[in-house]
């Protein structure tokens, strides 16, 4: 078993919605020698899947990630290059013939793209094969980038598996290239955990993200379970999860 999959694997366990179903059937399981107890884990569980499942809730686990605003034109204009961080891929995508970008890869790029053609600062795209498959995010990235938008990609990470990997093979290539104020381009969610990775390699941030949350309750479907509202509050607390054991790791390296 890989590295990688043993974290993704501890890391399911510890998130939504296995974590849930763990504590459920904990319960079930308790019920006929410890009743109250099973009972209490019962209630913990169908609580916590219906406020983690609502859109407001999942809304406000997001806004607690989110650390800047939408980068402005004063700040784009100090920077040097384009880092996109990939976001995963769709292995063995039989429509495409092949791996190719999944959604949330695909809206970071969009985005780049639009900042690339309003400043003309040459781009880095970063990404490997976490679980496995034939071809690495940068690589997909690089070509989407220059088939689909017309945009020629000057750097490609294509080893990373991880945000850390992300950000340390990065600045190898970009110091190289004298290279050292950056805009990084990820979701809002994503920039508390993947700032201070760059950052911690010499590189100077200047946060672009994506997609801010809202916290506002807008109709009484804010408050109705939804699997976008889980799959918001999971890729929040996947993000704080992944904060703390990038803290343990610095600390214990």
């Amino acid at each position: 078993m890989s590295a990688w999959l043993a974290t993704n694997l501890i890391a399911a366990a510890l998130l939504p919605p296995v974590l849930l179903v763990l504590l459920l059937a904990s319960g079930l399981i308790l019920h006929p020698r410890r009743p109250r107890l099973a009972m209490s884990l019962i209630l913990l569980s169908t609580t916590a899947l219906y406020a983690l499942s609502t859109p407001w809730v999942g809304g406000l686990l997001l806004k607690t990630l989110e650390i800047s605003r939408p980068i402005s034109a004063d700040a784009i204009s100090k920077a040097d290059a384009i880092i996109i961080l990939g976001g995963g891929r769709r292995i063995g995508a039989i429509e495409y013939g092949g791996d190719t970008l999944n959604g949330i890869s695909l809206e970071r790029l969009r985005y780049a793209a639009h900042l690339h053609r309003s400043s003309g600062l040459p781009i880095l795209v970063t990404g490997g094969k976490p679980g496995g498959g034939t071809l690495a995010e940068g690589r997909i990235m690089q070509h989407v980038l220059h088939s689909e938008y017309g945009i020629s990609t000057r750097w490609v990470e294509d080893a990373a598996l991880t945000t850390w990997d992300n950000a340390r093979l990065s600045a190898q290539q970009l110091k190289s290239s004298q290279i050292h104020r950056v805009i990084l381009v990820t979701h809002a969610w994503h920039l508390r955990r993947a700032m201070p990775l760059f950052e911690a390699h010499g590189l100077t941030v200047l946060p672009a993200g994506i997609q801010f949350s809202s916290i506002q309750l807008d109709s009484v479907l804010d408050v109705l379970p939804t699997t976008a509202g889980l799959r918001d509050s999971t890729f929040a607390l996947h993000e704080w999860l992944g904060i703390v054991w990038y803290k343990l790791r610095s600390f214990f390296a």
